[in-house]
């Protein structure tokens, strides 16, 4: 294939893997939007329902299977949670008219009723042969310890599926491998994702959409500072939705499916939510060296959040009971996380019905019903027993939360059992906290907003596309390619474009080194364009790019010359791999494959060590605590490569270059040719900054970099109120100090560094510091240059990014010459370039001396 549909193979949609129903077949009980939803999944095959609470996910999911077996035969299994089967035993004989499904705890079970159904044989005779046409449903806890065997099924369903938003969850891994294969796959909740957009890959992982390792690397960027604090690039967010939309369907009401459907029926009632505060005592709290604090704070520690739930028992007990009180013609749902706080509620009220994890299924769930239908009036339990799939909105349209955690996907399912369509009251929830929870409820809080913010998201999505996945490639193919910009100054030239179509146009032999850091495979997006190299699935397709690239680098390199590549090999987590424990993928191994291939000659690799210390705080690896326990689980740190590779020159009798570089013995001493020889460098780690973490740096440590940047650098009026108003718009021009003040050149006469500003956040700050993903230390590539170039020759990088290799070579010397597709981090390296060439070519005072000197000398 061409450049162009290598790129267009790029664009990511769930693909279909089902069939086309005709809606007329669809049981006539289901409503349009309904109908339109099981046909959209069965199309899909493997799909996900997050569908707001009441529009009717449980009759959807028999239909779906229902039809899957009508067509395929085999049977299917519907997995749900403990308590709720009830509720697909009723829609399914009493709205859809179909055979109710057996609840089974084990593969026997479902072997012993085929045997029964069909009047012959015996059980074991079933356990090869294909079950037509019947549903099973059974629980997760069936399922994940290994009761009931998914792969003997031809569709499945997973209600209530949150479950799944645990990347390192038990039932998460076990199901990925449970479920790997089965043919038709649904998932089905209310709530996909407690605000954390990454959580939603999950689900995509257990459909076999895409790889979740593989959805983290496409969408979401790494803090270097910390392992999993992952968040969606910004640029990434329009594509990532529209992913999300090609196999998953969020819908809120029947109208967001498509404008002609009435929402009668599904207006939601009116909700209040208060919020109950109890004061606590100030003065009693004391920490584990045994000093006094004015109190305890949940969100100190979960070692504090749990005492100051175990000590306010009675004082939350009193404040629920209070509430009942001023209600006693209502039904209370009662929700609790404790067991101590189970006992205090049933002795406070004593007609109280609970449930608990240890009691028998069959009465547990005896209770749920007379619950759900009216026939208990206060009903006491656990967001964990009852919190998913249960329906009480019929009888009761009031809940109590007797505590708050952190939970929220918890919380928010808790409150829909009663907020929900058919709800025919306003429904009132109260949440009792106390005073040193309060970071806790604002967290909840946050949370709420966000999942509101999600949920719209999509919702537009559908609106804007509606279920047809036909008109989504045409909006994500607006991001292929970028208008080409060049711009040339008189020592570099600076290019926004995709680096194969540039470099095709580029005259053969005119470049005189190429230095780069080549994207590391598809660990990280630098933009949102397709043409990005780290825009790849895998490093097959990764080198497949490359493949395109790596031919007109040679071709354009002068013969003799060198291309240093700057890569790093890559860890592969064991939640991601299914190893259980951190391998190393060879990924500079991998690159010298690729060079040699397309004709470079591989001459040596270059070692930078890196600091193990922080590369731990990255990624958890090489814990001291860890290697104590096992030292056969260690590896080591991961230094960074420079490989060197060398077009061969026109005469390979000597093999000098056709230009060779060369030095002189002054200027290139011993002393430095035995340091740059040897195969081991390192370096300070100084590198550029982009001007959005020059805009994130705490107010402090931004007065200090300013103030030696305006020390060093001439002084540019335009460019330092541009900077000021920058800040300003970002929030980071205070109206009480100056943050960009000039800084002195002088010294001795004039103090410009006394530091008005310390503060407790400071450290919390620089921890939420994003760094640049994949930075090229500037003493490496002043080495590299120094090396490998001559003064005047033209240094080129493919992916310039912030444009440290250009603007170095400037600065040494050299022609710059950078490409870079994101438009962003052009626009910052041309600002490194233009500022690099104002400092070149700016006359300074010793410029002024020395012309003064030549006049005296000819005047006398």
């Amino acid at each position: 294939m061409d450049y162009k549909e290598f790129l267009e193979s790029k664009i990511e949609l769930a693909e279909d893997s089902g069939f086309t129903l005709d809606p007329q077949r669809i049981n006539k009980a289901l409503k349009p939007h309904q109908r339109d939803a099981v046909v959209w999944a069965l199309k899909g095959g493997r799909r996900a329902l997050f569908e707001s609470f009441g529009l009717g996910k449980t009759v959807q999911e028999i239909e779906f299977i229902y039809q899957v077996l009508r067509r395929y035969g085999g049977a299917g299994l519907i997995v749900l949670p403990l308590g709720v089967k009830q509720e697909f035993t009723r829609d399914t004989r009493e709205l859809l008219g179909y055979q109710i499904p057996e609840y089974i705890r084990n593969m026997g079970e479902l072997y012993a009723s085929a045997a029964k159904m069909l009047g012959y044989g015996t059980p074991e005779e079933y356990q090869d042969m294909a079950l037509d046409g019947r549903i099973y449903i059974t629980n997760y806890e069936r399922v994940r310890d290994g009761d009931v065997d998914p792969k003997k099924f031809t569709a499945t369903s997973l209600d209530e599926a949150s479950v799944l938003r645990s990347f390192g969850s038990k039932t998460y891994q076990t199901f990925l491998d449970k479920f790997k294969g089965v043919p038709y796959k649904l998932v089905a909740t209310a709530t996909p994702s407690p605000n954390k957009y990454k959580e939603l890959i999950h689900y995509a992982g257990y459909l076999e959409v895409m790889d979740t390792g593989q959805a983290l690397t496409r969408f979401f960027q790494r803090d270097s500072t910390k392992a999993n604090n992952l968040t969606l690039y910004p640029s990434q967010e329009d594509e990532f939705w529209l992913w999300l939309s090609s196999w998953a369907l969020f819908i809120t009401k029947p109208s967001d499916v498509n404008p002609e459907y009435s929402d009668a029926g599904y207006d939601l009632p009116d909700m209040e939510v208060r919020w109950h505060k109890i004061p606590i005592k100030y003065g009693d709290a004391m920490d584990r060296d045994g000093q006094y604090k004015l109190f305890d704070d949940a969100a100190a520690s979960l070692s504090d959040e749990a005492k100051i739930k175990r000590e306010s028992i009675d004082q939350r007990v009193e404040k629920m009971l209070q509430i009942i009180r001023e209600s006693p013609d209502d039904n209370f749902i009662l929700w609790h996380d404790l067991e101590a706080e189970r006992q205090a509620i049933k002795k406070a009220v004593p007609d109280a019905v609970d449930i608990f994890g240890s009691m028998d299924l069959e009465e547990r769930e005896r209770r749920v019903i007379d619950f759900s239908e009216g026939r208990v009036k206060y009903f006491a339990t656990k967001k964990s027993l009852s919190g998913s799939g249960c329906n009480f909105q019929k009888h009761c349209h009031r809940e109590i939360f007797l505590g708050i955690d952190y939970e929220f996907n918890d919380f928010i399912q808790a409150i829909h059992r009663c907020y929900r369509f058919l709800q025919r009251e306003k429904v009132t929830i109260d949440i009792i906290y106390m005073e040193n929870e309060s970071r806790i409820r604002e967290a909840l809080e946050e949370k709420w907003k966000n999942h509101n913010h999600m949920v719209a998201r999509m919702i537009e999505i559908i609106k804007t596309y509606g279920l047809s996945d036909s008109r989504k490639p045409e909006r994500l193919q607006r991001k292929m390619g970028v208008e080409e910009v060049k711009i040339e100054g008189k020592h570099y030239t600076s290019v926004n474009d995709d680096c194969v179509h540039w470099t095709r146009q580029m005259p053969d032999n005119s470049v005189d080194l190429i230095h780069t850091s080549i994207p590391f495979g598809n660990h990280y997006e630098y933009s949102s364009n397709y043409a990005d190299f780290g825009h790849n699935e895998d490093d097959e397709r990764f080198f497949e790019q490359m493949d395109y690239l790596t031919p007109e680098l040679l071709r354009v390199l002068r013969p003799g010359r060198v291309a240093a590549i700057h890569v790093k090999d890559r860890v592969l987590f064991g939640n991601a791999t299914g190893t259980g424990m951190p391998t190393i993928e060879p990924f500079h191994a991998d690159c010298i494959s690729h060079y040699i291939k397309h004709g470079f000659q591989y001459f040596g690799m270059i070692t930078v060590v890196t600091d193990v210390v922080r590369e731990n705080n990255q990624t958890y690896r090489l814990g001291w605590t860890e290697q104590c326990k096992d030292g056969s689980k260690m590896g080591v740190g991961c230094p960074e490569y420079i490989l060197l590779f060398r077009k061969l020159p026109t005469d390979r009798s000597t093999a000098y270059a056709d230009v060779p570089v060369a030095k002189s013995k002054e200027e290139y001493t011993r002393a430095q040719w035995q340091i740059d020889a040897h195969g081991y460098w390192r370096s300070s780690g100084d590198r550029l900054l982009k001007k959005e973490e020059i805009a994130e740096i705490s107010v402090d440590s931004l007065q200090k970099v300013y103030r030696k940047f305006s020390r060093e650098s001439v002084y540019n009026y335009e460019e330092h109120v541009a900077l000021a108003k920058k800040l300003d718009e970002k929030g980071k021009l205070p109206a009480v100090f100056m943050v960009v003040a000039p800084g002195s050149w002088n010294q001795m006469e004039v103090w410009d560094d006394i530091n008005r500003m310390r503060t407790l956040n400071t450290d919390q700050s620089r921890r939420r510091k994003q760094m640049h993903v994949c930075p090229l230390q500037l003493d490496i590539v002043e080495r590299i240059i120094n090396r490998y170039s001559n003064k005047g020759d033209i240094v080129l990088d493919p992916f310039s990014g912030i444009g440290t290799v250009p603007m170095t070579a400037i600065k040494m010397g050299r022609y710059g010459y950078g490409i870079e597709l994101s438009s962003d981090y052009y626009r910052d390296g041309l600002g490194y370039m233009q500022a690099a060439e104002n400092e070149v070519d700016s006359p300074t005072l010793f410029d002024f001396l020395e012309v003064q000197n030549e006049e005296n000398k000819e005047n006398k």
